[in-house]
């Protein structure tokens, strides 16, 4: 990213134009970013309340948690990176996503960083303005917290800069690097298991570029460092009950009953939909039609980066071409075989707005998809290209300048929506004043409210999930719904006019309207004479 300059008596890094155009537009992003971060947008939810909780209870030294509670398989790193923060302040959305902007920050300078190594140094400075915009699709899976993506990207591209690092001979300290390898891949398991096709790769590419370093005690430090990541997970399964291990509940909510979509559903949902929303081209409700000739372009792209990697691949001269080009082929297989896992699952067809999620760490791979495009556009210009390489230039920038055109209103339609965003915030935080002025302390509510209220109460309020037919939900905390239990009078926090209210309000009789105690955001809180509980 710099090349050193020497002036007498003096040594100081300069920057050359694209480093230069680069942090520029990377300190934009971010700044972005952290204005987001103090605006508590995207808006906050129930899950990432979760996350808060339990960064809550490990900064009290109460809980020690490895997955997130009520799901054994998603870890929450994130919730210790935040501990510290919520623990000096108390409970903030700005806090707890403060540290996912920092690993915002290290994942645009690791892209860099990757992509001038791999490619070139302008391809990587325009990877890093791609990547600086952000729809809030993709700003709701970098900022918020709910495990896994913020953490395992960065991850991903210091191991695959650490083995094309050990290929090239540019490590002094070879022992320590392979530590670290290890180290990162262990984290991001413990992270998020769908980050395992790009761990492979990685893996493969250290086996290629450094086989000599997994001998002796590189190799142990490798091992040990993996280990030491991966330890969590290890701990908690040898202790699960029968059927609560990672694998046994991961399984059970992969293989669950229901309609099996056709394949053209699912290439539909996952291509049309799903690649065009992770990559910022669209708003969080769906995909028009022009927007989506991204995802139909995407396969031909890596395709074509396929190409390009054997060619280079085969025509490399030196070891550490050779490791290069590996490394380019791995960005392009696990981009493949993440793209395949996913199209492979009934949540392709079945909510493909909801689950565009899970292909976010697919811009990891963001600069091998550019590079055909890149390469075509580039030798347009020179002076000994045909006519057919000069029309295929300009096809390929102007695909390119289409990209940046639509990341960019993806960007500006999130921006816009900014306000009404921001009120259905407040109106999450008004509504657990209302609670807290009507002196509850334990009340039952659905799902998306409970722990978003109990997180922006501090705890001062427990919350217990109640399905609409008023039976008891998803309590991921059991405590919270053991303590709601034992009260004697908790209140009721329900949508208006939902199945909920009616239900509560049959149950109540004529003493339904004198137990509204405030209604607030489209919510109505109850404080019943006496507790209403129709599943004992």
């Amino acid at each position: 990213m710099s090349t050193p300059e020497r002036d007498p008596g003096r040594w100081r890094p300069a920057l050359d134009r694209p480093a230069l155009v680069a942090l520029v537009l990377g300190a934009a992003g971010v700044g972005y970013r952290l204005v987001l971060t103090l605006l508590t947008l995207p808006t906050s939810n129930s899950d990432e309340a979760t996350f808060g909780l339990a960064a809550l209870h490990i900064a009290g030294g109460h809980e020690r948690p490895v997955f997130l509670y009520g799901q054994r398989y998603m870890g929450v790193l994130e919730s210790y990176l935040a501990a510290p923060l919520v623990g000096w302040a108390g409970a903030s959305w700005p806090l707890l996503r403060l540290p996912l902007l920092v690993l915002f920050a290290v994942f645009l300078w690791l892209a860099y960083r990757l992509t001038r190594r791999l490619f070139s140094p302008w391809l990587a400075t325009l990877v890093v303005g791609l990547l600086a915009l952000g729809s809030e699709r993709v700003v709701r899976d970098q900022l918020t917290v709910v495990g896994g993506r913020p953490e395992v990207k960065p991850a991903v591209l210091a191991m695959l800069l650490i083995a094309v690092a050990l290929g090239e001979r540019r490590v002094r300290h070879r022992w320590l690097a392979t530590g670290l390898f290890g180290l990162l891949a262990g984290l991001a398991l413990w992270s998020d298991w769908l980050i395992v096709p790009y761990l492979a790769v990685a893996g493969l590419v250290l086996v290629w570029a450094a086989p000599r370093d997994l001998v002796g005690w590189p190799g142990v430090l490798l091992v040990a460092g993996f280990l030491v990541g991966v330890a969590p997970v290890v701990k908690d399964n040898l202790v699960a009950p029968d059927g609560q291990d990672s694998l046994s509940v991961f399984r059970e909510i992969s293989t669950k009953e229901g309609a099996t979509p056709s394949l053209s559903e699912r290439l539909h949902g996952g291509l049309l939909e799903g690649v065009p929303l992770a990559s910022g081209l669209c708003p969080m409700d769906g995909c028009a039609r022009w927007a989506q000739w991204f995802g139909l372009l995407y396969p031909a792209l890596l395709v074509a980066a396929t190409v390009l990697g054997l060619v280079a691949l085969r025509r490399a001269t030196d070891p550490a071409a050779r490791v290069r080009a590996v490394a380019i082929l791995a960005l392009v297989v696990g981009a493949a075989l993440t793209l395949l896992a996913y199209v492979r699952s009934p949540l392709a067809a079945t909510d493909p707005l909801g689950n565009a999620r899970y292909l976010s760490v697919l811009q990891i791979s963001l600069p091998v998809v550019l590079w055909p495009l890149w390469r075509a556009a580039a030798r347009a210009v020179r002076a000994t290209a045909g006519g057919v390489a000069r029309a295929g230039g300009v096809l390929a920038a102007l695909v390119l300048a289409a990209l940046v055109a639509a990341t960019l209103a993806g960007t500006v339609a999130f921006v816009a929506d900014a306000p009404a965003l921001r009120a259905e915030e407040r109106q999450a935080r008004e509504l657990a004043d209302a609670v807290r002025r009507a002196g509850l302390r334990e009340v039952y509510g659905d799902y998306w409210t409970c722990n978003r209220l109990i997180f922006n109460t501090g705890e001062a309020v427990v919350c217990a999930v109640l399905d609409g037919d008023l039976s008891p939900g998803q309590n991921r905390y059991p405590a919270y719904w053991k303590r709601v239990g034992r009260a004697a009078r908790p209140g009721y926090v329900v949508a208006v006019g939902s199945s909920a209210e009616r239900g509560l309000r049959r149950l109540l009789g004529d003493r339904a309207d004198a137990a509204v105690v405030a209604e607030v955001g489209g919510y109505r809180v109850y404080h019943p004479e006496a507790a209403v509980r129709p599943w004992r």
